[in-house]
Parts: C-alpha cells; sequence; structure tokens
C-alpha cells in the first residue's frame, strides 16, 4: 500500500452541491437576482451528466447556470423531489460554524465561543450580546451548516454537499447526524432520508417561515439504528436487515439448555431467548415450557442429555456386610424458576 501526507485531509472528491434554494432575475435588470427558497431540493454541479441523471431521477429541467459572484458556468435543476434518499460516509460528515463572508471571502469563522481568525471571543456576541443572532446577516455571522452525503442512485464515487445558513435549521441537522454518530461510533456508513420541512415560528409578535433539511436514518427499524456500525451492503440495501432477521435460523435453545450443568445457565438460555424475541415475556410460551422442565431436571440431578439420575451406582456392603451410612434430602419438586418465566406473571424480562 501506498504511502500517505498525515497532514493532510483524505476527502472524497465533491461531485456537486445540493441546495434547498435558488435565484431568479429582478425585473430591473441592474440590481441583484432575487432568492426564491424552494420547497424541493436544487441539485448543481460543472458536470452535466451527473445533473442530467438528477433530473432524470427526481425530476426538473437541466439548464446552465452561473452562481452569484462567479464566472464559470456550472448546471443546475430544480428538482421535484421533496424528500431523498443518501448515505452519510462514515466519519463525521457535518460542519458547523459562525461565518461572515466578504469580497475578499471568508471574514470570520467562529464557533459561537471563539473566532478562528482573529483569535478572540466570539466578536458579534461582544459587539450585540445574547440576542445578536437576531440582527441582519450583514451585521454578524450567520450559522453556516455543510453536511457531506453519497447519492447512490447518481453515477460515480464521491459526495454531493448540502449547505445551509438557516439559524433553526442548524440545530436540528445537528441533532439528526449526532443520533447516526452515536450510533455507528461513525465507523460505518447510514443510509438516511432527507426532506425539505417548511416551519413557522411566532417570536415578539413576528411569524416568520422558514426550511429546515431533517436528515434521519433510514432503516426498517429503530433497533437497527442503534445496535452498532451497519455494513456496506445493509446501507445500500437497508431491507436486507429485515430479511436476514427473518431468514436466519432459530437456535436450538431446548438443546443448549441441556448442555446446562445448573439451574442458573439454563436460566440464562431463558433469558437469551426472551431478549431475542423467541419465548413470550410471561413465559406461558411451549418453549417456555420445556426450558422449565429442563431446569427441574438439572435441580433433581438429572442428566438432560440421558434422562437418567446421576449420582453413580449405589455402593454394595463392605466386607463385615455395613453399608456406609448416607443423609437422603427429597429432591425438590420444582425450580425457584425467574418470575419473568412463570406463567401468567406478565413481568418484564
Amino acid at each position: 500500500m501506498g504511502s500517505r501526507i498525515m497532514t493532510m485531509k483524505r476527502q472524497a472528491a465533491e461531485l456537486g452541491r445540493i441546495r434547498t434554494g435558488y435565484s431568479r432575475p429582478h425585473r430591473d435588470p441592474n440590481k441583484r437576482p432575487v432568492p426564491v427558497k424552494s420547497t424541493t431540493f436544487v441539485f448543481s454541479s460543472h458536470s452535466r451528466d451527473y445533473v442530467a441523471a438528477a433530473a432524470e431521477l427526481w425530476g426538473g429541467e437541466v439548464e446552465e447556470w452561473t452562481p452569484q459572484n462567479q464566472r464559470i458556468a456550472q448546471f443546475r435543476v430544480i428538482s421535484k423531489a421533496k424528500e431523498i434518499r443518501a448515505i452519510l460516509p462514515a466519519g463525521d460528515p457535518l460542519s458547523q460554524s459562525y461565518e461572515m463572508w466578504s469580497g475578499g471571502g471568508c471574514a470570520r469563522r467562529c464557533d459561537g465561543e471563539f473566532e478562528q481568525k482573529s483569535r478572540q471571543s466570539c466578536l458579534c456576541l461582544a459587539q450585540f450580546g445574547p440576542d445578536w443572532h437576531l440582527r441582519s446577516p450583514r451585521e454578524v455571522c450567520r450559522p453556516t451548516s455543510r453536511i457531506n452525503v453519497m447519492l447512490p442512485e447518481l453515477p460515480d464515487l464521491g459526495v454531493w454537499r448540502l449547505e445551509s445558513k438557516s439559524y433553526y435549521a442548524a440545530d436540528a441537522m445537528a441533532g439528526g447526524v449526532d443520533t447516526v454518530l452515536q450510533a455507528t461510533e461513525g465507523k460505518s456508513m447510514m443510509p438516511v432520508r432527507m426532506w425539505i420541512e417548511q416551519r413557522t415560528r411566532v417570536a415578539d409578535g413576528e411569524t416568520k417561515n422558514f426550511p429546515v433539511v431533517m436528515v434521519v436514518p433510514s432503516l426498517p427499524k429503530l433497533r437497527h439504528a442503534l445496535t452498532g456500525p451497519l455494513s456496506t451492503a445493509a446501507a445500500l440495501d437497508p431491507s436486507s436487515l429485515d430479511r436476514a432477521a427473518i431468514e436466519a435460523p432459530r437456535p436450538d435453545y431446548a438443546a443448549e439448555a441441556r448442555q446446562c450443568a445448573t439451574v442458573e445457565a439454563a436460566r440464562e438460555v431463558w433469558h437469551r431467548a426472551n431478549r431475542a424475541g423467541h419465548v413470550a415475556r410471561d413465559g406461558s410460551d411451549p418453549l417456555s415450557q420445556e426450558l422449565r422442565q429442563i431446569a427441574d431436571d438439572i435441580a433433581k440431578g438429572v442428566d438432560t442429555s440421558t434422562g437418567v439420575v446421576t449420582g453413580g451406582e449405589e455402593s454394595g456392603p463392605d466386607e463385615e456386610g455395613v453399608y456406609d451410612a448416607e443423609f437422603v434430602e427429597e429432591p425438590p419438586t420444582s425450580v425457584d424458576w425467574p418470575a419473568v418465566a412463570q406463567p401468567g406473571s406478565g413481568a418484564r424480562a
């Protein structure tokens, strides 16, 4: 394997951008274009092929387009898709900061406490106080969220970047991504659903409408999202998780219990079957009854693999015809089985 420069970021190729807005020409040709909030996703790229593939999948017309303050033309499509399926790559795909841009590029980049370029405490907070984020974007930094996702239905290997400058959307997006990272520990990919949700906020008698990009795991059941890293195959085809569970044979819990030497070990077999959903919580199902009987037999000294009472052959008299003294206790008639397995108890495991 080749070597790497350790101080460089090993980023996947960026194939295009996913946007939640676009601009239309102003009626007055001397004025700047008018920004428009989109209810559907907008895809843009330097490659016409990528945009054409997105248009074929999600609708819309491919058009040549030049972003504001740029000279190089790109291609874009205002799709008809309000929701798309994507894959979050391994690692942390979300980058957030408060930023202020000017004609010379990024003038400020802050994490809310420390401004990186000036190496000072948050400049907006110092100048305008705790409610600084309510001021005009021309005066203060704007929250900027960038998230990289893979679109498995489009050509080539790489990521598409979605960028949002919404204050309220930043919190919702971070919450969704952090849920994924908590489940996978950043060690695997995660299939997600993304959609544009229109929200309303009323403050100081003023109503504001704003879009929020929701990012949530796209799996058959919640437990699939919380069981740890996923395989690449599962990330590409989440439905395989349910199929695997259906096709997997059920362990032979009764056979396992018969190999146990103690009642406690047999009880643990029942608990494992319960956690896997193969026995009822109240212990009223046939498998629970069978496991209870096996535990009873173990307590009575029965070899559950043969059905023979253990303890060895009865010893005979010695040379003088005397038998060894023996204290005999009557074996228990029933095992003190955990309450969760008692029929009709209804207790939880």
